[in-house]
């Protein structure tokens, strides 16, 4: 027996589920003790005549709590504890009871959930061996006293957690000794159902908690036609909503879904059910059938044959299996829940087609071969369903893809993934920092060389990390990815934070494609060395001989200036995440001289002429102004004698002597001007030519650079010539023009409005 008065009155709870949602507790305190609040982190919410609200944010314990609490309420629960010092005997000795965080019951139910959380930044990984035994041990006893009060009820213990990490090994051991488990993820999306269905969101949490169990007292009896399709058997038939419902699930791309089998639906719109509940209420009907897959455990259905049939088809009574989660919902799930709060649920009658034991990948393409018709599946949710589509299928290729998309998907999922919540899963909404597309992720992987080289058949070339089969490989890459992530992060917390925004350029979809691909090159640059096999090897000590490089990657990108930063943040398009390697290649290179992946030598060849061809263009341009604005200048200040007073005489000399050269081997009627037949070098001896005063009457204003203005010696201020007369020679030579001797070019176009 427990105590009833711990058991908070229905008429209470929709008060108490508004300040269970609430992230702060609120409380009304005299003024005298207002001070003595605020030492303790309360602030004033409300002000009042003679008293004051004040307000806190919960712990996050607490905070998670009572969003399980208020979970339970929203979902119909009308049997809640009033707080978390309700106790349930499971002994007959005084200090034999166990203090319950939640208890929730209705008709048929009763939960008892014990809630952990954690603090910590990132979700710590914990194994629940203490209390998975704990429950285990009270089980018993706690169940004996709620059969007093519930004797009929179905029990379950939960283990809600949030922001804490369960492995698989996890998660399994804790399923084999009969306690469910749901985290923040679980709770968040039946709290979304709720917004959307109300309490008819019951039937999902129910479904999960309750999978194959006997529902107690439902008919299962309906006429039905049983037929072939597809090569799969399938029964036509029309049923209560009400009766549908209860054996109904969903599987909608959520965390709460992921873990049993491939998840294919999207969140039901709450506008959209909106419509088709007052359709319904209005007196609509559905002719279309909704499309489900019943779960039989992979036993025949019990069909009692009428003796009548037609053709391939044969009238008679079906029986549905009287189990939670039994018929998945393939296509109509707004059809099928906009009966959910009508009084017509029990009575009217909606067409189902109805196969049996469809395997998953079947289910999944047959939802996208219905939605290809109807309303578009975006690439980001096709990929997510391709995932799991692809998985068994016979072609090794698309094998491939199905384990390139999986893990992209693990990493943006599981909680001990530093890309949890920064890719982009299904239908989901890109951010500022969730902004990676699978697209970009399953990219890497390709190019990174981890999967490996396919034919339809067979392997055509092993990856780095395959280990013969999809299943083999996943676990390992993605826990190996998972650390090289995590020290990435660490590494560069500023632009994680950053994600997508104002500066931020590695953790985004060009940023990440390329981390993994150089991550590749890495792990082949020391498979090769012979200093891992990442087939054979742990992740961990993979990731440990990985790490040298990373360091050196995570610093260069750590130190970046400001104007390298834009530089990547301008390269778009489907060309930026190699641009964005071959940065990344060329800064390990630059401390590991022995790592030289494909292309990477090249790249630098390219680079480092990169500026030539604009810079030649440049300089032919300055060539050929110095050539008629200083002509010009001398023209209009010393007319005909100009020569004479403005040319040296040597230069003069030189010049008259290239142009009689060039004069015998031109073609008739051609004549070569000695001017023509200038070096650019000559120009300066050309304006350095007479004195000062000459310098400043007819040069100083348009040949003294910005930068040179500050020069006393009007013949330093010419300098500009020798730079340029050396940048010339590069060009004309075949030598290599610098990025610094590039934007020096600029500088001179721009001063002289070239």
């Amino acid at each position: 027996m427990f105590d009833e008065s711990a058991l908070l009155p229905v008429s209470a709870i929709r008060s108490e589920t508004r300040r269970r949602v609430a992230h702060y507790d609120r409380v009304k305190v005299s003024p005298a003790l207002q001070k003595q609040y605020e030492d303790e982190g309360w602030i004033v919410d409300k002000t009042l005549k003679t008293s004051v609200w004040m307000r806190r944010i919960k712990r996050h314990d607490v905070q998670f709590e009572d969003l399980v609490w208020a979970m339970c309420a929203r979902l119909g629960f009308e049997t809640l504890n009033r707080d978390r010092s309700m106790k349930i005997p499971y002994g007959k000795g005084s200090n034999e009871s166990k203090q319950i965080d939640i208890l929730a019951a209705d008709d048929e139910v009763v939960l008892v959930i014990e809630c952990k959380s954690s603090g910590a930044e990132y979700p710590p990984t914990q194994a629940f061996k203490t209390e998975t035994e704990s429950i285990k041990g009270y089980r018993a006893g706690v169940i004996a006293s709620i059969r007093s009060h519930f004797p009929k009820h179905k029990i379950r213990f939960i283990l809600a957690i949030n922001n804490i990490h369960a492995s698989k090994d996890t998660l399994d051991r804790v399923q084999n000794a009969d306690i469910s488990i749901l985290d923040e993820e679980a709770v968040s999306y039946y709290h979304e159902l709720a917004n959307h269905l109300g309490t008819a969101a019951k039937f999902q949490l129910l479904g999960n908690l309750f999978h194959g169990q006997q529902i107690a007292a439902i008919e299962a009896e309906v006429p039905a036609i049983k037929g072939r399709m597809g090569g799969f058997t399938y029964y036509s038939f029309a049923i209560e909503p009400a009766r549908l419902l209860k054996i109904s699930y969903v599987l909608h791309r959520n965390s709460a879904n992921v873990r049993w089998m491939p998840t294919y639906q999207r969140i039901i719109k709450r506008s959209r059910l909106k419509k088709v509940s007052q359709f319904v209420d209005s007196g609509g009907f559905f002719p279309n059938s909704l499309i489900v897959n019943i779960d039989n455990g992979g036993k025949p259905l019990k069909f009692d044959r009428s003796g009548k049939h037609a053709g391939s088809t044969t009238l008679g009574v079906l029986h549905l299996p009287r189990k939670y989660r039994s018929a998945y919902i393939i296509d109509g799930q707004h059809r099928l829940y906009g009966f959910a709060h009508s009084d017509r649920a029990a009575t009217e009658l909606i067409p189902v087609v109805a196969f049996v034991d469809l395997p998953s990948e079947k289910q999944l393409e047959l939802f996208m071969q219905i939605n290809e018709n109807q309303q578009a599946v975006p690439k980001n949710l096709q990929n997510t369903l391709n995932a799991d589509l692809l998985w068994s299928s016979p072609d090794k290729r698309k094998q491939a893809h199905a384990l390139k998309l999986k893990i992209a998907q693990l990493l943006g999922e599981v909680k001990s993934s530093p890309l949890r919540g920064r890719i982009i899963i299904g239908e989901e909404q890109s951010d500022t920092t969730r902004c990676v597309s699978l697209d970009a992720v399953q990219r890497g992987i390709d190019r990174g060389r981890f999967i490996g080289e396919f034919t339809a058949n067979a392997v055509k070339s092993f990856g780095s990390f395959y280990r013969t089969s999809n299943d083999d490989t996943c676990s390992p890459l993605v826990e190996f990815l998972e650390l090289c992530f995590g020290y990435l992060r660490d590494q560069l917390p500023t632009q994680w934070n950053i994600g997508r925004g104002e500066g931020g350029f590695v953790f985004t979809n060009a940023g990440v494609e390329a981390l993994i691909r150089v991550i590749g090159d890495v792990v082949d640059h020391l498979d090769a060395a012979g200093l891992i096999d990442p087939r054979e090897n742990s992740p961990s000590s993979t990731f440990t001989q990985t790490r040298p490089m990373l360091k050196t990657l995570a610093e260069h990108l750590g130190s970046l200036p400001l104007d390298e930063v834009s530089e990547f943040r301008g390269w778009l398009g489907g060309g930026a995440p190699t641009k964005y390697l071959r940065r990344f290649q060329s800064a390990i290179a630059d401390s590991h001289a022995e790592f030289q992946p494909d292309g990477l030598a090249e790249w630098i060849a390219d680079q480092e002429k990169q500026f030539n061809v604009e810079s030649f263009t440049m300089v032919h341009a300055i060539e050929a102004h110095l050539n008629s604005d200083i002509r010009r200048r001398l023209e209009d200040r010393f007319g005909t004698e100009w020569v004479k007073n403005g040319v040296p005489k040597k230069v003069y000399q030189d010049a008259q002597a290239q142009a009689a050269a060039k004069q015998y081997d031109a073609a008739p009627g051609t004549t070569i001007d000695w001017w023509d037949c200038l070096y650019l070098i000559n120009y300066r001896e050309i304006l350095q030519h007479g004195n000062m005063a000459l310098w400043n009457e007819i040069y100083d204003a348009d040949y003294t650079l910005p930068s040179d203005e500050k020069k006393t010696s009007w013949k330093d201020k010419s300098g500009w010539l020798v730079r340029l007369n050396d940048i010339r020679n590069k060009v004309s030579h075949n030598g290599t023009v610098t990025e610094d001797e590039y934007d020096f070019l600029h500088v001179l176009n721009s001063h002289f409005g070239l």
